[in-house]
């Protein structure tokens, strides 16, 4: 039976047609390394069989310079611009990402956390709003990586969180439309699960209460943040004959369900009814009328979140758990001043 002696980093070096120090680089910081050098290392270590002891270094190192975001919908509009913020900063600093588009699957956020375990990422970015399946476990905390929470905190837990203030945007927002003379202001997302729901609300009710304006509770209407939710809660209100003046939404495609409702009925916006969003997404300056709303920083959320989790990587403590930055009122042309009360 003829034996192979075990590949080592001088073969791996050879085949590749580097320096044993380039061959420890690629290895032990991949960023460092030009992606046709590290491609060539990888290519030589996979026909060398060398494998087993690079990941043995790796472990030992318990480095992968590699950030996992898990996110449960890619396709949300505050998604991207958040994500460029993160890799900006995780870049400046020598770091790469992964991403995990979860669509809401456990079984498929369990299968991304292997990232974590074998050791090829060293910590999370979370937007699910959740802790990782399988870590709120009894014993499991032990395994928990360095986390951070954008865009919704992790609620009942110790994980920093970085996102916009949503309560002082969303009474912002509120007084807004009450300086343009709305007293009946309706507001469509009430949720009873969803933080960012939950705090947006406290905002639209804690502006009207500032402004001695009672709370009705049937201009207070659910939705889940789609255009369906916000079409279907404007039709309810026409059903039971409960009108405000305007409208304030949990968030732009809220916001746009809105619009297109009013606008099949032919009213004249914002003439008859004013439409105030939430975040400022890409189609907010294009529908008719163009939307006010309050903007996301959304790239500076993104920085300030991948800050955060580098300084836990490198052991400090944060010096606050939750970064709160503040929304910017946009004034385009769906608020105007009431015409009745």
């Amino acid at each position: 039976m003829q034996h192979h002696k075990l590949a080592t980093i001088e073969d791996v070096a050879a085949i590749a047609g580097v320096s044993i120090a380039t061959v420890s680089r690629a290895i032990n910081e991949p960023t460092k390394v030009a992606d046709e050098t590290r491609r060539r290392v990888t290519e030589a270590i996979a026909r060398t069989g060398y494998t087993t002891n690079a990941m043995a270094r790796s472990l030992r190192m318990r480095r992968s310079n590699m950030i996992l975001i898990l996110a449960p919908d890619v396709g949300d509009p505050n998604f991207s611009n958040i994500l460029v913020g993160l890799e900006t900063e995780a870049s400046k600093r020598g770091y790469g990402v992964l991403i995990g588009n979860t669509q809401n699957d456990a079984t498929r956020e369990t299968d991304y956390l292997r990232f974590i375990s074998s050791n090829q990422a060293d910590g999370l970015i979370l937007f699910t709003g959740h802790l990782p399946y399988g870590f709120g476990q009894e014993g499991a905390e032990a395994r928990l990586p360095p986390m951070v929470a954008v865009n919704e905190p992790v609620s009942n837990s110790d994980v920093p969180f970085v996102g916009v203030d949503n309560f002082e945007g969303s009474r912002v927002a509120t007084e807004h439309l009450i300086s343009q003379g709305h007293r009946r202001i309706a507001f469509i997302g009430h949720s009873t699960s969803k933080a960012v729901n939950i705090l947006r609300e406290k905002g639209y009710r804690a502006a009207l209460e500032g402004h001695g304006i009672t709370v009705d509770p049937r201009l207070i209407l659910d939705g889940d943040g789609t255009t369906e939710s916000g079409r279907a809660a404007t039709e309810h209100m026409f059903v039971r004959d409960v009108l405000p003046t305007a409208f304030f939404c949990v968030n732009d495609a809220t916001a746009l369900g809105v619009i297109i409702s009013l606008n099949a009925r032919r009213y004249d916006l914002p003439r008859e009814f004013s439409v105030m969003g939430f975040d400022d997404i890409s189609f907010a300056s294009f529908v008719t009328p163009s939307l006010t709303t309050m903007k996301q920083p959304r790239l500076k959320i993104g920085e300030e979140a991948m800050d955060l989790l580098l300084a836990l990587l490198a052991g400090e403590k944060p010096k606050q758990n939750e970064v709160l930055l503040r929304a910017e009122l946009i004034v385009r042309n769906s608020v105007a001043r009431a015409s009745r009360d």
